[in-house]
Formats: C-alpha cells, sequence, structure tokens
C-alpha cells in the first residue's frame, strides 16, 4: 500500500496544475519558514529546560536532615500536639 514514485509524479502534476507554479513556490516558502520557526521554537524550549534542571539540580530541594534533627533534639513530651 506504499506509494510509489510514478504515484507521487501524478500528484505533484495535479498540484501543479490546480494551484500553478507561482502559489506553488509561496506556499512552499511559506511552508519551509513555518518549519525553520516551529525548529528554532523547539531548540528555545530544549535550552530553557535545561537551565531549569541546572537551576533546580544546583540546590538542594530542602533540608530535611536540619529539620528531623531539631525534633530529635526536642523532649519526646513537646512533640507531642
Amino acid at each position: 500500500m506504499g506509494i510509489g514514485m510514478r504515484e507521487l509524479l501524478i500528484i505533484l502534476l495535479v498540484v501543479l496544475v490546480v494551484f500553478g507554479a507561482k502559489k506553488l513556490r509561496t506556499v512552499g516558502s511559506d511552508l519551509g519558514a513555518a518549519v525553520r520557526g516551529f525548529k528554532k521554537a523547539m531548540n528555545e524550549g530544549d535550552e530553557e529546560q535545561s537551565a531549569q534542571k541546572q537551576i533546580r539540580s544546583d540546590k538542594p530541594d530542602a533540608d530535611f536532615d536540619e529539620v528531623a534533627r531539631k525534633s530529635e533534639a526536642q523532649p519526646k513530651s513537646d512533640r507531642s500536639v
């Protein structure tokens, strides 16, 4: 069920007849610009995500050890509230 080279040429000729060479050229250039813009946005998004991961990995999430040590230092009667 794959499309062969002969079918692609027929489709291209039909599109060329329907739209014309000039219109087809402008559609192609517009499509190329859209693809380039999409790729640029994807790259910027990847860079932003990697920067966020770098920021997050530089700092610890929380100081749970310090909180646990403080609660262990308190007498047991003070903890029950």
